[in-house]
């Protein structure tokens, strides 16, 4: 094992070359919600219906999520810095290709490239901390990467909504290109990091692909990545896709006021990692609990949305109280960054790109299902529909991943 003095650039450059490494998640975030503010322009520009926007959309999660094996693989063989250069310039290209998209196909194909683009965008500040940092440190970083990354809902909230409605979707995406070469720029200026120690003998790519999935589905990881297949799959589909048409066609809000709302959201969301982590702390580490409960509380806050919409058994909520609820939905559901220590625990440093990796598969994977899930929903009964399905995916999950992280099934986990 590498020892940690080795392993590790020098401490006063980690900060710096990890927030570097997080302005790729910002881009990530800010690319992929920005449907949500301008699913209406795209349906009539590109001529799709609603489950096809949501079809297409959601070839960006399963291009991630296809991604994270050779992605896993290839930052505990080569190194975080190569590899995020690498991923920065694949997501530029694709969200060229999206301001360029002449219709539903060649929106496809930038979904899909802007998909593996972004598959290793948060893995790669992830790996890099958890590499350089003791373990008690990892789970604070790990909070302040999602809070960095996060960001890029604001972006794609009020701004965006700006920018949509004075210069066309488009122009969104043209932006984000330039925000991408951006961040490569100051990845390449500022991120050090010494070459991973070969390992002797050195595994053939096949094998080390086999180890990211075969950690996915062992006992150690199994509860997490249970929980994972819902936990952003709600977060992408109610900021990224459904929020939007639910304020604007359900709630009949225009679209920088539902931009604004969002906008409530997409704060609790960059502020509820770090207080997960904070509460992690002042709680001994009760990963279990918190997540299990932050999860269950999403789901309740968006049943409760959908309870305040045209024709619920509350009437229509006024737009504060449904602000408050997308806010408090962004809190809880931003207790999943504590399944990142969780799984960082469960293996060896030498692991930790392909577990982040296997965990993140889960992550994305678990969305690009959901997503056609929510689009059949979508066109059976509207956006109402299509966001009770994660309720739904949530309250299942969480269940799931109660019973397999229990004592008896998994030690690791209190």
């Amino acid at each position: 094992m590498t020892p940690p003095a080795a392993a590790a650039p020098a401490t006063r450059a980690l900060a710096p070359a990890i927030l570097a490494l997080a302005l790729g998640h910002v881009f990530s975030n800010a690319v992929r919600t920005l449907p949500a503010v301008a699913a209406d322009l795209l349906e009539r520009d590109l001529g799709l219906a609603a489950d096809e926007l949501a079809a297409i959309t959601g070839i960006f999660p399963l291009a991630f999520a296809a991604a994270m094996v050779p992605v896993g693989v290839a930052l505990d063989r080569y190194g975080v810095k190569p590899v995020a250069l690498i991923l920065l310039a694949i997501a530029s290209a694709g969200a060229a290709a999206a301001a360029l998209a002449p219709g539903p196909l060649g929106m496809a194909l930038a979904q899909a490239v802007l998909g593996i683009g972004c598959s290793g965008m948060l893995m790669g500040p992830m790996t890099f901390a958890a590499k350089a940092l003791p373990p008690a440190r990892f789970a604070l970083w790990s909070g302040l990467i999602q809070t960095t990354g996060n960001t890029g809902m604001l972006l794609s909230a009020s701004p965006l909504a700006w920018l949509v409605e004075a210069a066309g979707w488009r122009a969104g995406y043209a932006v984000a290109a330039a925000f991408a070469v951006l961040a490569a720029l100051l990845v390449a200026a500022i991120v050090r990091e010494r070459p991973p120690r070969p390992r002797d003998p050195a595994p053939s790519a096949w094998t080390d692909a086999r180890e990211v999935v075969a950690l996915g589905l062992s006992r150690r990881l199994r509860a997490p990545v249970v929980l994972a297949l819902a936990s952003f799959a709600a977060v992408l589909g109610v900021r990224g896709l459904w929020g939007g048409p639910w304020l604007m066609e359900v709630k009949g809000m225009p679209r920088i006021a539902a931009g604004n709302l969002l906008l409530f959201c997409t704060l609790a969301l960059t502020l509820g990692p770090t207080l997960a982590g904070w509460l992690a702390r002042q709680a001994g580490g009760r990963e279990r609990t918190l997540l299990a409960g932050g999860h269950l509380a999403a789901a309740g806050l968006l049943a409760l949305l959908l309870l305040g919409g045209p024709g619920g058994p509350f009437g229509a909520f006024p737009a504060a109280l449904d602000a408050a609820l997308l806010a408090a939905f962004g809190l809880a559901i931003g207790f999943q960054v504590l399944a990142f220590p969780m799984v960082r625990a469960a293996v060896v440093p030498e692991q930790t790109g392909r577990a982040l990796s296997a965990m993140n598969i889960a992550y994305f994977g678990g969305a690009a299902a959901l997503q056609a899930v929510s689009g059949a929903a979508a066109a059976a009964g509207g956006a109402g529909a299509a966001i009770a399905s994660f309720v739904l995916a949530l309250v299942l999950c969480t269940a799931a991943f109660l019973m397999l992280s229990r004592p008896s099934n998994e030690g690791t986990h209190r």
